[in-house]
């Protein structure tokens, strides 16, 4: 049974592109990409934080030592640190992008690895896409291509099923992964569109269902690993862009939204575009895999 649920305002961040949701540091990270902001919300406090980048910050995934984060830049990967002060640091291996490319989405999986696609920023309908594997050791491989906008991923519980979508052509992928970060040849998991709208941001809960941000659906949905849709959570914005559990029981469904793109008068409709929303849920999510080894 398709159970529902409604997303509660948390933030009206005002966010164009808000992507990359991440619970660490008993905080909730995203990122504005178009806006070039790296925000934070922090629940015991109620308070927001925000860093502002030289231009666009696509996502950011935690290392496993604790020093600092990873983070994708338009066209480059770097180390980046928040405190005392922002300050960002190129790693040795940097991805190849066609002209007009950028980094769009990225997260580590239960081995260490971290894995980050690419689009193309001016015409989105190209298939210039990449998705790439850095290895803990500085490694980059080159996993797959041919790609129009990559989003994800996501990985099962035991780590050998990787989740990612091209959300040009509504199209939801699951790799076999085995225990080297090896990826094989993709299978189409499910098929959207329509009022289901465009495949987006995800994320895997501690059951094993995946949870999907549909951009244009206006909602997040639950899929169980047979592919069988099992809850639905609305949302009062028409682009939620991904999701991630939060909170100091992680059951807390945190999920980001953009108005980049939308006509004026859509916009007008849609005040909360951009914002941050949540809702509490009766399975937990899993803490956030990390980058390297501890």
């Amino acid at each position: 049974m398709n159970k529902e649920f409604q997303a509660a305002c948390i933030w009206q961040a005002g966010a164009e592109l808000g992507e990359g949701p991440l619970w660490a540091r008993q905080r909730l990270y995203f990122v504005d990409i178009k806006g070039q902001r790296l925000l934070a919300y922090e629940p015991s406090s109620d308070h927001n934080f925000s860093w502002s980048f030289p231009d666009y910050v696509c996502w950011i995934v935690p290392r496993a030592d604790g020093d600092g984060f990873m983070a994708g830049l338009r066209t480059s990967v770097v180390r980046l640190w928040l405190e005392p002060e922002l300050r960002m640091e190129p790693i040795a291996s940097q991805p190849e992008l066609p002209p007009n490319c950028r980094l769009n989405d990225a997260k580590a999986d239960p081995y260490g690895n971290l894995w980050f696609g690419s689009m193309n920023n001016i015409d989105k309908k190209r298939p210039d896409g990449h998705l790439w594997r850095l290895a803990p050791d500085g490694s980059l491989t080159l996993q797959d291509e041919g790609i129009c906008i990559c989003n994800g991923p996501a990985f099962s519980l035991d780590g050998r099923t990787m989740y990612h979508a091209d959300s040009m052509t509504n199209e939801l992928f699951a790799y076999p992964v085995d225990a080297s970060g090896i990826c094989g040849e993709r299978r189409l998991f499910r098929l959207l569109g329509g009022e289901e709208g465009s495949p987006d941001g995800m994320t895997v809960d501690s059951e094993g269902g995946l949870w999907l941000a549909q951009w244009g659906g206006a909602r997040v949905c639950r899929y169980l690993p047979d592919g069988t849709l099992d809850m639905t959570i609305r949302v009062p914005v028409s682009q939620p862009a991904s999701c991630a559990f939060g909170g100091p029981d992680l059951r807390t469904l945190y999920i980001t939204s953009a108005y980049e793109d939308l006509p004026s008068e859509v916009r007008a409709q849609e005040p909360l575009a951009g914002s941050l929303f949540a809702v509490t849920l009766p399975m937990a999510g899993r803490p956030a895999d990390t980058f390297g080894q501890p």
